[in-house]
């Protein structure tokens, strides 16, 4: 009798993020499972794996980002194919989580899309989630599976510690990041400033207040991610407005809809950084104060792990 699927890692990819599937197949050493994706006339999607997966340990690659919808319909879908392809466990490794700031009910009668989402993963079949800088930490509860919850933020950090900044202060743009801001400076070794925000309506944002020392000084941003570049963009013209010498920005993850690209290439921002966490397209990748950083080693070496039953904890540290 043959074992040899017997718990074979496996390593997955939906239509999101091919590239950084790719850089983790890489990383660990793999290739990826062949699969065939593909649409029907209706827009319904198909999926089939291409290859035995019977008892071993699958990690599907797939953000939840633009196209969000169709993206987390597909990988529900690829759930359902593996789990009847009797996989012996799926992870779902979600470098970006969509929807993950419907988080907590705002408003009288509106949903709370996060926890929906994780509910029609478990519902799906994944037997646990990695993901990577959750708007919000506590959508780790929303899940009824183990949920491995790592931060870019050692990448991130690594990076700026080699550029050549004056007197470096970290700002949060909002009260809610000063967690994450705070984290940041400690490892970086500077100030903490704050931006008082006031929210005019979805997806707009007025910067009204600077809290912190920013003159003479060149000002980092630490947000989770940029997408319409709205908040970005007014936090920049108010720290130069108060005499910062330049505004640069962090984020995870660059959603960068709608208008977010013209905003950054038009503002006075010295540099925005960001990961892979969501496909590279080709217009962002001709932004030239856009700078992309790569995850894939890091989830690597947690999906190694994860499927070698070793500690993750190391890489929950930043």
């Amino acid at each position: 009798m043959n074992y040899s699927n017997s718990n074979r890692l496996v390593l997955i990819s939906g239509r999101s993020n091919e590239e950084l599937a790719e850089q983790i197949a890489s990383s660990v050493d793999i290739s990826l499972c062949q699969r065939e994706l593909t649409n029907f006339s209706d827009g319904e999607i198909f999926v089939q794996i291409q290859e035995n997966v019977r008892g071993s340990d699958v990690f599907i690659v797939q953000s939840t980002s633009t196209n969000v919808n169709d993206n987390l319909m597909e990988l529900l879908i690829m759930i359902d194919a593996i789990k009847r392809a009797s996989a012996r466990r799926i992870t779902v490794v979600m470098p970006y989580f969509g929807y993950a700031r419907q988080d907590r009910k705002v408003q009288s009668r509106t949903p709370i899309t996060a926890k929906l989402v994780a509910d029609l993963i478990g519902a799906a079949g994944a037997d646990r989630v990695l993901s990577m800088d959750l708007h919000a930490g506590q959508i780790q509860g929303f899940f009824n599976i183990p949920v491995d919850h790592l931060y870019a933020a050692p990448i991130l950090t690594d990076y700026v510690k080699k550029q050549s900044y004056k007197d470096l202060v970290v700002f949060s743009p909002d009260a809610g990041g000063v967690e994450r801001a705070r984290a940041y400076a400690k490892v970086l070794g500077t100030g903490l400033g704050i931006i008082d925000k006031r929210r005019e309506a979805k997806n707009v944002a007025q910067a009204m207040h600077i809290i912190g020392e920013v003159d003479g000084r060149d000002v980092m941003i630490i947000d989770d991610m940029v997408d319409t570049a709205g908040t970005l963009t007014e936090a920049i013209k108010a720290l130069l407005n108060a005499g910062a010498n330049s505004v640069s920005a962090c984020c995870t993850h660059a959603v960068l809809s709608g208008p977010a690209l013209g905003r950054i290439e038009d503002s006075d921002i010295r540099e925005l950084i960001v990961t892979n966490s969501i496909a590279t397209d080709g217009k962002r990748k001709s932004c030239s104060k856009i700078t992309t950083l790569s995850v894939a080693q890091l989830l690597g070496d947690a999906i190694m792990r994860i499927h070698e039953e070793t500690s993750v904890s190391s890489l929950f540290e930043y």
